[in-house]
């Protein structure tokens, strides 16, 4: 068989991969939603994104995807600044990160084999190693039996679960989920909240994860950014580190998955998708 892990290069040490500098945006030149905005994210990190409805929690995660320019100030994303980049450009800093929503954002009429499969199969991996890939991914969520279902046919934990595939096969420096456990039970939030940190343990992924739970705040200790009366602070939490370490499927490792071709397409259309998503909620 061949070997996935072959030329595989080794963990990367932490590094800077989100840094805003005074940064504020509005929408619509309206009020600014959010001030004034610092801070620097490395790579490795887990932090909970936390604050009222309509403070600016999607507006912060807009910013980082690139979705909402900013009205002022400076993000660099993996050291370069996002001022002035062309569309292609982006779409390559894109490919760098993923997002997970509390809607699933499955393609309904794909099998889950393939919506796990459809970020390889864009980027021109190949066939072979995309099944690999693939059904080793469906072991390590624990969805292996459901690889020909479509996910209406699965349950919102489920679902959940093959989106956070999705996210992971490719194994991106970034995931920005976006209240992924809000309809969730807590058995299927504890089980996503143990794939996420395994990604970030195992990948060094950065992960910003919005949520309203303060059963999840208390129960795990990563820290908080907290949005709030346009500012944003950040938070030691005081609650206990739930440890988690289900195995890693064979041929996954820190080495990310290089592009063979690029589909512009399909990453203007993808944008356009996750724009719409996020515009369900305000600021």
């Amino acid at each position: 068989m061949e070997n996935l892990l072959d030329n595989v290069a080794p963990k990367s040490a932490p590094r800077n991969v989100i840094s805003f500098a005074n940064v504020a945006a509005r929408y619509d030149g309206g009020a600014e939603v959010l001030s004034d905005v610092s801070f620097n994210i490395n790579s490795h990190s887990f932090y909970f994104l936390n604050g009222a409805s309509g403070a600016g929690k999607t507006t912060l995660l807009r910013l980082i995807y690139h979705l909402l320019p900013q009205s002022r100030g400076q993000i660099k994303l993996f050291g370069k600044s996002t001022a002035g980049l062309s569309r292609d450009e982006i779409a390559d800093i894109r490919r760098k990160m993923a997002i997970v929503f509390q809607e699933y954002s499955l393609i309904s009429h794909l099998s889950v084999f393939d919506n796990i499969a459809l970020p390889l199969r864009v980027r021109g991996t190949s066939e072979s190693y995309t099944k690999k890939l693939v059904a080793r991914t469906l072991q390590w969520v624990g969805l292996s039996q459901y690889a020909n279902a479509l996910p209406l046919n699965l349950s919102g934990g489920q679902q959940q679960r093959v989106a956070v595939a999705r996210a992971i096969i490719t194994q991106p420096e970034i995931l920005l989920a976006d209240e992924p456990t809000g309809n969730l039970d807590d058995e299927s939030a504890t089980k996503l909240m143990e794939l996420f940190i395994q990604m970030n343990k195992s990948f060094g992924t950065a992960i910003i994860m919005a949520t309203h739970s303060q059963k999840m705040l208390d129960s795990y200790g990563f820290p908080r950014i907290i949005v709030g009366d346009r500012k944003v602070t950040f938070k030691e939490s005081s609650g206990r580190k739930i440890i988690t370490d289900p195995p890693l499927p064979d041929g996954f490792g820190a080495a990310r998955i290089t592009p063979l071709k690029k589909d512009k397409t399909y990453f203007s259309n993808l944008s356009t998708d996750l724009e719409k998503q996020f515009e369900d909620i305000a600021g």
